[in-house]
């Protein structure tokens, strides 16, 4: 079995197009194999499933390699003719490269398995979950996105009930995606992060968004040390001389600058070989990768060993998850990303600062945590009243972070890891905004919410988010 699936598995890769980069090819084409079965019943262009027995003459070198004798079946591969243009790290974001749907399902294939190496803080599902309410009507605009770009799905729900559902059709995306699938929220985890610190302060756990964070050996002798907790929220933590360009970029400690992801290590390896001695700048607006997982952390920190029954209380008894557990991210490392792999994860790696802001959920369970949001703000809960207040505590951008298209680039202030102040609209809306076209759009007034999921942002976010939520 071995060497009939290094044929198969090499066959696929014979049979690709070549460009400059291919790193995850090999894993795609076996996951492309690992469900033939799928593929054979969606029907994808360009993707054949054949059986080997049956193509291939009799007792021929590749009819025997197929144990054709053994399985009267039939033994079954893949063979696809996919036009796949190959980007270094992901799609170029430049607003202006047009992206094939064969493109589309190399990279949806990378976002769905990209950090599955890691371990998790998971929450399972409620027993009690929510259960939604549909007044279905059909959105032409969203039915013509979710067929011909990059769009997974897409939620609609205004006043109790789902108006709008449209998820990829099979004959696209949903050999990669489902309602169960538990997908990135990219940066929209920041904002979940946010909700999750508005519970530990409503908890306890945290005086208040004016705390100073003075009490966190971790970042002792950093510039975060000591400053109040809604700077780093509003993400004004005056780092801009260690942090920038989309918020991965350090200048380490000897002054050489190192384009570092702080979502590859824990805290720690940033705290003492980036950030020591490090002093405060201006507090302005400098969005950072690195800030969100501070928070969290911090959150963890002073939760005093109830993290986990903080985040049972948020996603499974209030929002009441249903589709698939939800769970954060978090390091296995304390220096280099994997030393810990394989082994189990000690109460001092966590102290070290593992958590990251990275979340993922399906796509109702997503829009169960929007509406959970949405019902704290409306029934001035004490964290509703914890999103008013980092409502009012927003502060302008000075410039739109990194990002062609979304929330994030539309939005002209930003509060408590939230999107504020869209042009046109005169009225609080809380705006989610992630890496390649993830958003979560409320509009507590109207009680409206609009929930994306998606591969890539080249839909029309103007016509299927900013003018559902302005009109």
């Amino acid at each position: 079995m071995k060497k009939l699936l290094g044929i198969i598995i090499l066959g696929l890769l014979l049979g690709s197009n070549t460009y400059a980069d291919k790193s995850h090819l090999g894993d795609f084409n076996y996951f492309l194999q690992s469900n033939k079965s799928k593929l054979a019943e969606y029907g994808i262009d360009k993707i054949e499933v054949i059986n080997i027995c049956k193509v291939e003459k009799r007792n021929s070198k590749k009819w025997l390699n197929a144990e054709c004798n053994d399985r009267p079946g039939g033994t079954f591969e893949v063979k696809h003719k996919l036009k796949i243009k190959f980007f270094k790290g992901y799609i170029k974001d430049d607003g202006k490269t047009k992206i094939n749907k064969d493109t589309l399902l190399y990279y949806g294939h990378y976002q769905l398995y990209d950090d599955t190496f890691l371990s998790n803080v998971t929450v399972e599902t409620s027993k009690k979950p929510y259960e939604f309410d549909f007044d279905l009507r059909e959105n032409k605009d969203v039915k013509k996105e979710i067929n011909s770009t990059g769009l997974l799905s897409y939620l609609l729900f205004e006043n109790g009930k789902i108006v709008v559902d449209e998820i990829t059709p099979v004959n696209r995306f949903r050999i990669l995606f489902d309602n169960e699938t538990k997908w990135t929220s990219a940066s929209v985890g920041k904002s979940i992060t946010s909700y999750v610190t508005g519970h530990a302060i409503c908890g306890g756990y945290i005086d208040s968004i004016n705390s100073e964070m003075n009490d966190w050996p971790l970042i002792k002798n950093t510039l975060y040390d000591g400053q109040k907790l809604i700077n780093l929220l509003n993400m004004a933590a005056g780092d801009q001389k260690f942090v920038g360009g989309s918020g991965n970029l350090f200048k380490h400690k000897k002054g050489k600058k190192r384009n570092k992801n702080p979502n590859n290590n824990t805290l720690k390896f940033y705290m003492t070989g980036y950030f020591k001695d490090s002093k405060k700048s201006e507090s302005k607006y400098n969005y950072s990768n690195i800030i969100p997982n501070i928070v969290l952390n911090y959150v963890y920190y002073k939760s005093n060993g109830d993290f986990q029954k903080i985040l049972d209380n948020i996603f499974k008894d209030k929002a009441g998850i249903k589709n698939n557990s939800v769970s954060f991210m978090r390091m296995n490392s304390n220096n280099v990303v994997g030393k810990y792999l394989g082994k189990p994860v000690e109460l001092d790696i966590l102290e070290e600062g593992p958590l990251r802001y990275s979340f993922r959920a399906s796509r109702y369970d997503y829009l169960r945590i929007a509406k959970a949001m949405m019902d704290d703000w409306n029934n001035d809960t004490c964290v509703g009243k914890y999103l008013k207040t980092i409502y009012e505590n927003r502060i302008p951008k000075d410039r739109n972070y990194a990002g062609n298209f979304g929330g994030g680039a539309k939005a002209k202030s930003y509060g408590g890891f939230f999107h504020t102040d869209f042009p046109g609209i005169d009225r609080p809306i809380l705006g989610m905004d992630g890496f390649a076209g993830q958003q979560i759009v409320i509009d507590p007034e109207r009680s409206k919410i609009v929930v994306i999921n998606s591969i890539w942002i080249n839909y029309d976010w103007d016509k299927i988010v900013y003018s559902v939520i302005k009109n």
